[in-house]
């Protein structure tokens, strides 16, 4: 049986709007390529969770520098991103993301959905955990 989350914690508009802003500058960063600026909006080592092309989970913790140089690979020029996200908040400093989303690079859309763990640090959100299908041969 799927119930539906009742995490017991629910969020305030303004947790819903700093998320909702926090992401609005992200998903900047990366239609820009700016990978910097991405990494300094996580926290390190960051943890990665996929599957492999035999249907394996996978798991991998990066440091900064190989999250910079794999995103300076996979992230193409002038794409822009269409998201829906849904937020499930498990304390005022926890929330695990689920995103729906479309890439256009080189008007070729290209479906994606995936997950982020963000968790707060000194006021701000940072992403420690990012969840995807279809990676785990990279990791």
């Amino acid at each position: 049986m799927i119930l539906p989350v009742d995490t017991g914690y629910a969020a305030t508009a303004e947790e819903l709007a700093a998320l909702d802003a926090w992401f609005a500058a992200y998903d900047d960063h990366c239609s820009a390529c700016r990978v910097e600026e991405m990494a300094d909006m996580a926290v390190f080592p960051l943890n990665l969770v996929s599957d492999d092309s035999r249907g394996d989970g996978r798991s991998a913790q990066w440091e900064r520098g190989q999250f910079v140089e794999t995103m300076r690979h996979v992230m193409g020029e002038g794409a822009s991103f269409a998201s829906t996200r849904t937020p499930v908040f498990l304390s005022a400093a926890t929330v695990v993301v689920f995103t729906d989303c479309t890439a256009t690079v080189d008007d070729e859309e290209h479906r994606m959905c995936y997950a982020d763990v963000l968790i707060k640090q000194d006021g701000r959100w940072v992403f420690q955990t990012m969840i995807q299908g279809g990676w785990g041969d990279h990791l």
